[in-house]
C-alpha cells in the first residue's frame, strides 16, 4: 500500500513519501486520544450481542466512532431500525461539509484516491487537513490511513478486553470523546463569532441533556452555528 502511495507522479517520490509520513506524524496525537474511545466501541459491540468478527468488522467497515457508539447504544435498548438510521444520518452530516471544503483539491485526483479519502474522512482527519502543503493528497492519505489502522487496532483491543473486563463502559472511557473534540475545536476558535457559537453550543448541550432531550448535541450545535452566523452579520452591519 505504501509503495503504491509513494509512486512518483512528477518525478519526486521522496517528496510524496515525506508528505505521507508528515500526515502520519500530525495525526498521531489524535490517534492516542481516541484509544479509550476505540476500547469502548469494541467492548460495547460485544455487549450489544455482536460476535467477535462482527464487532471488528463494524469498526473496520463503518469507521465512525460517534455513529458506532450511538448505534450500539440504541441497539442495546431496542430502538427501531429507522430511528437508528435517521440518528446516524444526523450525527454524521458534518462530513458533507468537510467534503465540500476538500472538494477542490480531491476532485482532481484519480478515482482510487477520491474513494479512499472519502472513506477515511473523519473529524480528526479534517482537523489536520486545514494546513495545506505540497503533495497534499499524500499527506491526507498518510494521516487517514494511520488513524484508520489505530482505530481498528484499538477496537480489537476493546473486543478482547470485553471478555476479561466486564462492564468496561462503566469506567467512563467515553470522556475521551469529549477530550478529542475539545482538542479539535479549540484551534478553530480564532474570533469572537466562533467563540460565542462554541459557548452557546456547550451551554445548550448541558441544558438539553438535563431536560432529557436525546438529540441534545445536534440541536445545540445547530443553534450555536446560527448564533455565530447572526452575530457575524450584526457586527458587519454595525461596522
Amino acid at each position: 500500500m505504501i509503495l503504491m502511495l509513494t509512486e512518483s507522479i512528477d518525478g519526486t517520490p521522496m517528496s510524496q513519501s515525506k508528505a505521507f509520513l508528515n500526515g502520519v506524524i500530525k495525526i498521531l496525537p489524535l490517534c492516542f486520544a481516541v484509544l479509550p474511545w476505540g476500547l469502548l466501541a469494541g467492548s460495547m459491540a460485544i455487549q450489544a450481542g455482536l460476535t467477535t468478527l462482527q464487532a471488528i468488522g463494524m469498526s473496520a467497515l463503518v469507521f465512525a466512532g460517534a455513529a458506532q457508539l450511538m448505534t450500539l447504544g440504541l441497539v442495546m435498548v431496542g430502538t427501531p431500525t429507522l430511528t437508528i438510521i435517521i440518528s446516524v444520518f444526523l450525527i454524521t452530516t458534518q462530513h458533507y461539509l468537510y467534503a465540500l471544503y476538500l472538494r477542490d483539491d480531491i476532485s482532481k485526483q484519480p478515482l482510487k484516491h477520491r474513494l479512499m479519502l472519502g472513506f477515511l474522512l473523519t473529524d480528526e482527519l479534517f482537523a489536520v487537513s486545514i494546513k495545506k502543503q505540497q503533495h497534499y493528497i499524500y499527506y491526507l492519505l498518510g494521516a487517514g490511513i494511520c488513524f484508520y489502522l489505530c482505530w481498528v487496532l484499538f477496537s480489537i483491543c476493546g473486543v478482547l478486553l470485553a471478555a476479561s473486563v466486564p462492564n468496561l463502559d462503566q469506567y467512563h472511557l467515553d470522556f475521551s470523546i469529549v477530550a478529542t473534540f475539545i482538542a479539535i475545536v479549540v484551534p478553530f476558535i480564532k474570533n469572537l463569532n466562533t467563540l460565542v457559537g462554541v459557548m452557546v453550543s456547550v451551554v445548550l448541550t448541558i441544558v438539553f441533556l438535563s431536560l432529557g432531550i436525546k438529540s441534545a448535541a445536534i440541536l445545540a450545535g445547530v443553534i450555536g452555528m446560527l448564533t455565530a452566523t447572526c452575530l457575524q452579520n450584526l457586527r458587519e452591519r454595525a461596522a
